[in-house]
């Protein structure tokens, strides 16, 4: 088939996360479209997924340096 090399060099060029998670799947796709169709997805999603852990990390940063504000207040107060 004339498309498999496209494939093939696609594969090459993807995100490692993404590739795995292509090559995970049962039935492999057979067709260029197909490949693109289900990175772009993964993608998509990965991309979430690092905002949200992101958020998560930052969010968790703020509350400890509030609650290590809170206890110099208190120590000072003492």
């Amino acid at each position: 088939m004339i498309r498999k090399p496209l494939i093939v060099e696609f594969k090459r060029e993807m995100n490692g996360y993404i590739w795995r998670k292509l090559m995970e799947v049962e039935c492999s796709s057979r067709s260029i479209k197909q490949w693109y169709k289900r990175a772009t997805n993964l993608n998509k999603y990965w991309k979430e997924s690092r905002r949200e852990k992101k958020r998560l990390r930052d969010r968790k940063k703020e509350e400890s340096l509030a609650l290590r504000s809170n206890i110099s207040e208190n120590i000072r107060e003492a």
